[in-house]
């Protein structure tokens, strides 16, 4: 079986009902990277599925603050942009690691920009323009990761 799911997303609201779709099947401990350019929708996709989860306030892309912590339900979600660090030894400078554990969820836009220092994903988010919407393709990388995929795929 196939640890992907690609979906054509045709707008904003596309977007935000994608990431309420994985929210219904997240569970703590995952670390998922988002991918893609500016503007392709990452913290879109993320305050669809904070939303997914009950979460009714705003959802900011943390730029400038680098993590947006929310406790939604049974959830404790860090919602990271690192996009502004100009050197992996940041992540480290930041303190960041602890944030990475069994009873979180961590949601890492441009993870690149840590190296090798930040935890791999158990789940790659990519976002990608196509025709006039986007194209949404989630990589499972680990089993807890797969379940997640497998309840979206049998909605």
């Amino acid at each position: 079986m196939s640890k992907d799911f690609t979906l054509y997303l045709a707008d904003e609201a596309a977007t935000l009902s994608a990431g309420a779709q994985l929210a219904a099947h997240l569970q703590s401990g995952l670390t998922i990277y988002l991918h893609g350019d500016l503007g392709a929708g990452k913290t879109t996709f993320v305050r669809g599925l904070l939303h997914g989860l009950g979460h009714s306030g705003k959802v900011k892309s943390p730029t400038y603050t680098l993590v947006e912590p929310y406790v939604i339900s049974r959830f404790n979600i860090y919602h990271f942009d690192l996009y502004r660090f100009v050197d992996p030894e940041e992540w480290e400078a930041a303190g960041f690691r602890d944030y990475f554990n069994p009873q979180t969820i961590c949601l890492v836009e441009w993870p690149e920009k840590a190296g090798d220092l930040i935890p791999q994903a158990d789940m790659d988010i990519i976002l990608q323009p196509s025709d006039d919407g986007r194209m949404l393709q989630i990589r499972a990388n680990s089993s807890l990761a797969e379940q997640c995929l497998q309840g979206m795929r049998t909605e």
